[in-house]
């Protein structure tokens, strides 16, 4: 399915950047422009790598098809050097909201760690602050131009360091000023989210939402630890909870295929898995089965009813949108505007939100669907 030169792929004579869209697992410092990269690095005096916005794009995309979430996190260092200032965070913050909207979302959670922002001077509670005068001021930009869009933070801790009690309070304290959800991210293998249990344990004892990234780097027990230290309500990718999976026996389209506890838990809870189909790809957290999308167990997960969600993780290391992502795998496994609105459902029925506010969202999903 071919994406045109604005980004967008047509599905059953339908703009698929025009239908509306949940963005659940989307990382504000993965979601840097270019140019903008360049401008505020030129501002403080920090060398980048290509002084043209595309050719810092192409470099992104090298870097981070790497096959190793730890060699992809390390094009972070350049992206969170140029969010050290209340400028510079608050306009990478109303950017991101701008794409979203152009990218047809109409509710998304922006992930991201305060705790990797404190390099000029500024506390926690002002980068948060910074970052959600970006975000309103990306509302209002989209609103202008006629698109309705609602963004929250998921207030994020870094999980190969020890301030996560710290940041969990934080993303409490600005629970009614536009944090939604709370998550730990980073370095996946070795650091499981039961080093973090004292800051799970305060989030449960406030009622605060919790997705934590498990089954990306690792596998089975680092999503059960999720699931129980954590608490999680949602799991960031899971993609590797497919190993939980076996196929028995496969006759034509019938596969039979025997659960595990843990991938039966997940399925019959109806926990969302924030699969995020490229970034998957770039950090070879589907190896175990292959090196292309059609190899991904995004296919298995979902003809097996698990609630699939589709992500970008992270829109400038993997160069994509929601677009792409969907039209990608539209392409690949054939999947048809139903599907599409289904994972948009399964989103929105698992956005840290009320379950008011979950069912108008799923309702403008249905409408424009069906428009």
């Amino acid at each position: 399915m071919p994406i045109d030169q604005h980004g967008d792929a047509i599905l059953d004579g339908l703009s698929i950047r025009g239908l509306p869209k949940v963005s659940l697992h989307d990382h504000l410092d993965g979601g840097v422009r270019p140019a903008t990269i360049i401008e505020l690095a030129d501002a403080i005096g920090l060398e980048v790598p290509e002084s043209d916005a595309d050719d810092l794009g192409d470099w992104f995309a090298e870097k981070s098809d790497s096959g190793s979430l730890v060699e992809y996190l390390k094009t972070f260092d350049l992206t969170t050097a140029v969010m050290q200032t209340r400028e510079g965070l608050t306009r990478v913050a109303r950017e991101f909201v701008e794409d979203l909207a152009a990218d047809g979302v109409i509710y998304g959670e922006v992930r991201w760690a305060p705790e990797q922002h404190l390099g000029r001077g500024l506390s926690l509670d002002e980068v948060v602050a910074a970052v959600q005068e970006g975000i309103e001021e990306g509302e209002d930009a989209a609103e202008r131009r006629g698109h309705d869009i609602r963004v929250g933070q998921l207030i994020t801790a870094m999980r190969h360091a020890d301030r996560s009690l710290e940041i969990a309070r934080l993303a409490v304290d600005w629970r009614s000023r536009g944090a939604v959800g709370f998550d730990i991210a980073g370095a996946e293998d070795g650091f499981p989210a039961s080093n973090h249990r004292e800051a799970f344990d305060y989030l449960a004892s406030e009622f605060f939402p919790v997705t934590v990234h498990a089954g990306e780097a690792a596998g089975l027990d680092s999503i059960r630890s999720a699931l129980i230290d954590g608490r999680a309500l949602r799991l960031g990718h899971g993609v590797r909870l497919a190993e939980d999976l076996e196929v028995v026996s496969r006759a034509g389209e019938e596969v039979l295929v025997q659960f595990g506890d843990l991938a039966r838990w997940v399925r019959d809870r109806e926990i969302p898995l924030e699969l995020s189909p490229s970034s998957n790809l770039q950090t070879g957290a589907i190896e175990r089965w292959g090196t292309t999308l059609e190899d991904h167990p995004f296919d298995l997960l979902y003809q097996l009813g698990f609630a699939v969600t589709v992500n970008v993780d992270n829109r400038t290391m993997s160069r994509t949108s929601l677009t792409r992502e969907l039209a990608l795998l539209a392409e690949t496994f054939e999947y048809g505007l139903d599907d599409l609105e289904a994972f948009q459902l399964n989103a929105a029925a698992g956005a840290f939100l009320p379950v008011e506010e979950r069912e108008e969202l799923i309702d403008l999903i249905a409408d424009g669907f069906d428009a």
